[in-house]
């Protein structure tokens, strides 16, 4: 039996393989389902088996495993496959990890079978290698524009707070017999310096989670009702309008990062008062066993399903007018800081029910 038949004949059990490894790697955030991680998987076999079965002279054969052959069967499988792993927060080094995992259940499901066919070995080796460098120069494509667009909006969100305090600047170094106003100029000027502060301490958390890295943690014993009124409080002193309602229940104590979560909590609640149109926003801190559970709703429009997916994803929604987030990496670091706790955070959106963002975090490490 060739191997692309031995492929076509047990397509599911290199599937299912594939598809239990795959998930060991998902980023957390809203999880794949099966149907997700077998789909491409299907996709990029039949691509295989296909590319496999057409003819070759030795010049095409030569040219291919150079990576110039003149037809590119695996290339709509691969960009496909790049796609969808960046949908789900992928990185590239697990996606790269995927094809290794998928290259090795089907050859050693094929030598156990105790047959043996080198040229199909060969052209299989050669498909695959096809599919991933199409699959790596899609990620590397996109996150070229990425970078681009997020230098944009960034040098476009550091403008607004340095003119601030340029224009502060100026009207500090006038001559000036009116203390109230220059106290109301350094406040703003503080404001705007504090709000820069804060956009690059978020772009030091994007770096470190983007390398793959986990945020750094200081534990030490906190309660989450607390962390939650000090939260809110904060955000009421910028935004005296905004309407919270806190219901908390059981024993909320556990070993956390206080300013970590408190940044957290900050990020879910400004993104509720900015996304919930005058809403209230109510935070339900339950306890859960060993864990502890928080969920911050809104009202308003829901989250479109297109952007859902994309939620967590910097640049993907925008944050809170005002606030540190407006380069849109507070939901994104929310997760990376309750990922390195050990925890998850996940959304629902729908128009009869609003929106609610669900934190579980474990109690201790």
């Amino acid at each position: 039996m060739s191997l692309s038949a031995f492929i076509h004949g047990h397509h599911e059990d290199i599937i299912t393989e594939f598809a239990v490894f795959a998930r060991t790697l998902m980023p957390p955030g809203p999880e794949m389902t099966d149907a997700e991680l077998r789909d491409h998987a299907m996709d990029i076999l039949t691509a295989v088996v296909q590319d496999m079965s057409i003819a070759q002279t030795r010049a095409e054969q030569s040219l291919k495993s150079q990576g110039r052959g003149a037809a590119r069967t695996m290339e709509a499988s691969g960009k496909l496959h790049a796609d969808d792993r960046m949908k789900h927060g992928f990185p590239f080094r697990a996606v790269l990890a995927e094809f290794r995992a998928l290259r090795a259940a089907v050859l050693r499901l094929y030598e156990e079978s105790g047959l043996s066919d080198l040229t199909g070995v060969r052209r299989f080796n050669e498909a695959i290698d096809e599919t991933m460098t199409e699959s790596m120069e899609r990620f590397a494509a996109q996150t070229d524009m990425f970078r681009d667009q997020f230098i944009g909006v960034l040098s476009h969100d550091l403008r607004t707070p340095l003119g601030a305090i340029t224009a502060g600047a100026a009207l500090l170094a006038a001559p000036e017999d009116n203390p109230e106003r220059r106290a109301r100029v350094v406040t703003r000027v503080m404001s705007s310096a504090q709000r820069m502060e804060r956009m690059i301490g978020d772009l030091l958390d994007l770096t470190r989670a983007r390398l793959g890295g986990s945020i750094p943690l200081r534990r030490r014993p906190a309660n989450l009702q607390q962390v939650c009124e000090e939260a809110m409080m904060e955000i009421r002193a910028g935004h005296p309008d905004a309407v919270f309602q806190l219901q908390a229940s059981g024993d909320l104590r556990g070993e956390w990062d206080i300013d970590r979560l408190t940044q957290v909590v900050s990020n879910l609640a400004g993104n509720a008062m900015q996304h919930g149109g005058g809403t209230p926003i109510t935070l339900t801190a339950l306890e859960q066993g060993d864990s502890v559970t928080l969920a911050v709703h809104n009202g308003g429009p829901p989250i479109p399903p297109e952007v859902l997916p994309f939620v967590f994803e910097p640049l993907a929604r925008g944050g809170a007018e005002g606030g540190s987030y407006s380069i849109g990496l507070g939901l994104f670091i929310a997760r990376a800081i309750v990922s390195a706790h050990g925890g998850n955070v996940a959304v629902t959106s729908s128009a009869d029910d609003g929106t609610t963002f669900t934190m579980a975090l474990p109690k201790v490490p």
